[in-house]
Formats: C-alpha cells, structure tokens, sequence
C-alpha cells in the first residue's frame, strides 16, 4: 500500500510542474493507485491544504532555511511543506508524528540523503515562539490568509478594507458540497431519505447541502441522473434568468453544463437549450451528462461564443456565463489564487465581446443574463456599464454579486439585461 504523504509529494509536483488543476491531478493518481478511502482523504486534506496554505508555509520555511526555496529540491520542499501544515493546521496530527513521518518519508525517497536536513528544520520550527508577522498590512495579510497581494489590493479597491478580511478568511474555509435535485425524476423527499448521507435542505427550490462525505461516482442516485453538483450561486443564477417551458434558450459558455441542466428541469424538459462550448470533447461531456439526467432538450454544439453563427437560429434568452478570473471559487479550487495577474488583464474585453454577441441572438423582448465566478468588478459591473453604454436599447433589470461570507455561496457576479 503506498504512503499517503509520500503519494501527496508526488501529487503536489505535478500540480506545480505541469500547472495542473489539484482536482483533476488528484482523481488521475487516486485512480491509477491501489489507496484506502480513508488515507484518499488524508492525501486529499493535504494537498488541497498545502496548496491553499502555500504563501504562509513558505514564508515560515524562509525563515528556517537559509537557501532560496527556489533551489531546494522538490521532494524535499514539498515534503517540509507537508508536515510544516501537519503541525500549524491540523490538530489531530501530533507535531512529533508530522516530523517523524516526514523524515521517513524523505528517507525512502531519492532525496534521502536531505534527512537530517528536513528533521533540523521541523524541529527548529517546533521550537519557535512566532510563526507568523503581526499587523495588517497587506504583505501581512498575504501571509496570514496566503493570498497574493495583488488579488487582495484588488479585493480592498472593490469591497474595502473589512470586507476583504471576511472575503480572505472565508477563502480558506471548506467548501459545502451542494446539489441540485432532478425533480423531473424524483422528489426532494425521496432524495433526502435514499442519498445514503446527512442532509441540509436550502431556500431554493431543488437545491440540497450534502454534509457528509459521498462517493458521488458511486452513487446509485447519481447514476440513475437523480442529482447533479451545483454551487447555489449557480442555481441562483439560473433562476433569475427563468427559462420558462416552450422557449428556446442559448447557454453561450455552457461547459461542464450544470446551468443548462438547471435551466432544463426548470423549463420542464419542454423547448430547446443550445449549450455550446468551443471544444467537441467538452460538448460531449455535456451531452453524456444530460443522458444521465434524461434532458432531452440539450442540444450540446461546438461554437465560438465570440463569433455569430446564423445557424443556431434566435432564442427567447441567452446565458452568457464568460470565461473569467474564477477568484470566486478559490475555496473549491485554490491553485487559481497563484496566477500571474497579467492573465486577467483580456477578460473585460472578451466578456464584453461575448455579451455584444449575445443580443445578436436574442429574439424581440428577449433577455440575457451575464455571470461570472469572479468577484472583479472589472470583469463584472464595468462590463455590464460598458455594454449598456454600447447598447441603450437594453435595460438593467436585476445586479447582484454574491459574497462567501454574506450569501454562503460561491463568489459570483449576475446582471439581468433585457431588449
């Protein structure tokens, strides 16, 4: 049986060397490797929590170690990080055991001959009174909540000082694990007592909080397309746009497909969606999905959302949910936090080309709602002002940015625009 710190090394260099997304990384190894459910969520624990912690356990090891992190070798870095976190964060770890683990299991790699150097770190930081800098400036928050500077000037430019705070602290808190209902298929009732886990039931219609760990590959009810994952933001956003039954819907950006399948209970399986991505594997992963789910109304298609196609035809409402920075959803995927900031820099323009092609499509009194997963007002409420500019004939009709901290979901943008 393989070592889960060991595995959790291996998994967090190819995280970093290949730019990986942890999820997809994670569920790659844990399906090529033979790993009981319970050190899979060992592993787990640590990698997304290296990860989300990264700035903080690094700054800590600079302190300790006397050569550039950047020239240590990555098994033994990786190792250090993974019980420097053992010991600052996970408190049914004893610190003796996340340093004598990590000395085994340095010990059992080709690196071993950095033993002695990683078990004189470990125990120098166990001797430290002060981990961590005082104050509140924004190099100091950086390392508290380990988030770059620059998304956190951006959070105090657009929300404050106090709540950016909230926003960091959220940031580092665990996601719910929230889904929709298939009520086309069964009942919110007959769910709740055959999901085989404890359950919360939530303000919207279809939607269920899931506290306890599940298999959702495994799952019976998730086989026969009783349920899909969906954030309540999302199914939020889907209900303000209300696709009603009968009507012709364009889900511009719909990959993985998740507001198309909401959108297609709501309108009773009745009308036509078009959910398009650029990508034929993805439009497939759609199509697969809306099979299991029995929504015989999607009609995935591979489009350029930035691009008019005259074949899709008009449609009654659009969804246009634009590509983004994604610093909504940190707390679900954290290795978002660590991107040069230049690559936001496109994303107004191509959310406003996406919208400015979106009422091409749109028939007489039709309605768009634009969203992203992003809580950068440049991506967002600027867009939305530059398009209304652009295109006096369209309204306002609903704005709202949903906070972690306030709405208890993810971070998301929405604006209702109507003809």
């Amino acid at each position: 049986m393989v070592n889960p710190r060991s595995l959790a090394v291996k998994i967090l260099i190819k995280i970093e060397k290949d730019n990986a997304y942890s999820n997809l990384t994670l569920n790659a190894f844990f399906e090529e490797t033979e790993i009981s459910p319970l050190d899979k969520a060992f592993v787990t624990n640590l990698v997304y929590g290296v990860i989300e912690r990264k700035i903080t356990l690094d700054y800590v090891l600079k302190t300790f170690i006397k050569t550039p992190l950047k020239k240590v070798t990555p098994i033994t870095l990786n190792t250090l990080r993974i019980a420097l976190y053992q010991i600052m964060f996970m408190d049914k770890i004893p610190e003796s055991s996340a340093v004598n683990e990590a000395v085994k299991c340095i010990k059992k790699s080709k690196e071993s001959r950095n033993s002695g150097f990683v078990n004189a770190v470990l125990r120098n930081i166990l001797r430290a009174e002060y981990l961590l800098p005082q104050g509140e400036s924004i190099d100091n928050l950086s390392v508290i909540y380990s988030c770059p500077c620059e998304i956190i000037e951006s959070y105090i430019n657009d929300y404050g000082f106090e709540n950016t705070k909230l926003l960091l602290e959220e940031s580092l808190k665990p996601a719910p694990l929230t889904v929709r209902v298939n009520t086309l298929k069964t009942d919110i009732e007959n769910f709740v007592n055959n999901v085989g886990v404890e359950t919360k039931l939530l303000d919207i219609d279809g939607a269920v909080e899931l506290k306890n760990g599940i298999s959702i590959g495994n799952n019976s009810l998730y086989n026969d397309g009783l349920f899909f994952v969906q954030d309540t933001a999302s199914q939020r956003v889907v209900n303000i746009l209300n696709p009603k039954s009968g009507e012709r819907m364009l889900d511009m950006c719909a990959a993985p497909g998740g507001k198309s399948f909401s959108s297609a209970i709501l309108m009773e399986n009745e009308g036509e969606i078009v959910s398009c991505d650029l990508y034929e594997h993805k439009c497939n992963l759609i199509k697969k999905s809306a099979e299991r789910l029995g929504l015989d109304i999607i009609k995935p298609t591979v489009c350029d959302a930035t691009v008019f196609n005259t074949d899709l035809g008009y449609f009654d409402c659009v969804l246009c949910d634009v590509p983004c920075s994604g610093l909504g959803i940190i707390r679900r995927k954290p290795e978002i936090k660590y991107k040069d900031f230049k690559e936001f820099d496109n994303l107004p323009e191509i959310g406003l080309k996406i919208l400015n092609n979106a009422k091409n499509y749109l028939k007489p009194q039709g309605r768009i709602l634009y969203s992203t997963c992003t809580l950068r007002k440049a991506e967002n409420e600027c867009v939305v002002e530059q398009f209304l500019k652009e295109n006096p004939e369209f309204s306002l009709e609903y704005s709202h940015t949903f906070m972690p901290h306030t709405d208890n979901t993810d971070g998301f943008y929405c604006a209702l625009l109507k003809k």
